[in-house]
């Protein structure tokens, strides 16, 4: 069966840290009230040089000079965002030129939020061929644009942020897809570009139960599609939104904790980017083996919600 395979990856994190106790100091907060409600501790945010197509542009540049591709064997760039620099051009378009990248293959940007880099694998996964078998598949936000610092329910979330991944077309990967989608503005809402200030709005009891539901029903159905058992998994990561969340849904599955990679702590929500910059650290760890298979749990607004099993390659490919 045709799928895609893991070959590498990287991120790209902008150079302004910021702190819990940095954001107390213009919101009506505390470290101890945010730590203990989301396990947050520290984001990044761009700074006045920088955007998305920067953080994209050095995430995707990282994963192609690990994988060892070279420019003119990719067939498809795709970058999953919901706070691009621009409509048009999109981010994809601009990385693809910076990297250099073939002028005749699809380049463009799609729009599922935290469940966008999910989507992304299975677009690039129906758009690659075996003349051109590789794809570079980004997550990128700069969702500090779209907050309101007089929120202090959900401007403490979120952080910018890229990652990154090189996959290859294979024609017995082991990768295995669920996508879901409903419509519920009062859980997360972003108005658009025509809006006077677009900033996200967001009940937090509503997504919370939603998560809570939302990760265990997409682990089951990936299990249940690829007749595996969580045993038969290396390494789950789900989106980074909640620490709260996470532990929830291990103790709800009675499942291995160390086997949930978290890193919220140092990024806060990132949105697309939370599960390729998840997996890039994992590689960097060296937990990204040969062969490993790597479940990935995506959420969020749309609402929408997503899973991915896929294999890192085996250096023998």
């Amino acid at each position: 069966m045709k799928g895609i395979e893991l070959i590498a990856t990287g991120r790209g994190t902008p150079g302004r840290l910021v702190t819990n106790d940095n954001l107390a100091q213009f919101v009506d907060t505390n470290d101890a009230w945010i730590r203990e409600r989301t396990g947050i501790v520290s984001r990044y945010f761009c700074a006045e040089n920088e955007g998305g197509v920067d953080l994209a542009t050095q995430a995707a540049q990282s994963a192609l000079s690990h994988s060892g591709v070279s420019p003119e064997s990719i067939g498809a760039c795709i970058v999953a965002t919901v706070s691009p620099d621009s409509m048009t051009p999109s981010t994809a378009n601009m990385v693809a030129a910076r990297l250099g990248l073939p002028l005749d293959i699809p380049s463009f940007d799609i729009g599922a939020a935290c469940s966008g880099f999910l989507y992304a694998l299975q677009v690039a996964q129906g758009l690659l061929t075996p003349a051109r078998p590789y794809a570079i598949v980004v997550g990128c936000e700069v969702l500090s644009r779209l907050l309101d610092f007089t929120d202090r329910s959900t401007c403490v979330l979120f952080g910018d942020g890229a990652g990154a991944a090189v996959v290859k077309r294979c024609e017995d990967a082991g990768y295995y897809s669920v996508l879901g989608a409903e419509a519920d503005p009062e859980a997360i809402l972003v108005e658009g570009p025509a809006a006077p200030k677009s900033t996200i709005h967001m009940d937090g009891r509503k997504v919370f139960r939603f998560a809570v539901q939302a990760i265990p029903k997409v682990i089951h159905a990936l299990l249940e599609q690829s007749g595996l058992s969580l045993s038969d998994i290396d390494e789950v990561v789900c989106h980074q939104a909640n620490s709260r969340i996470i532990d929830h849904v291990i103790k709800k599955l009675k499942a291995d904790p160390a086997k949930f990679y978290q890193n919220m702590d140092r990024y806060g929500n990132t949105s697309a980017a939370s599960i390729p910059m998840a997996l890039d650290e994992l590689s960097e760890l060296g937990r990204l083996k040969p062969g490993a298979r790597i479940m990935c749990v995506g959420f969020g607004a749309g609402l929408t919600w997503g899973g991915a099993i896929i294999r890192k390659q085996n250096s023998y490919d």
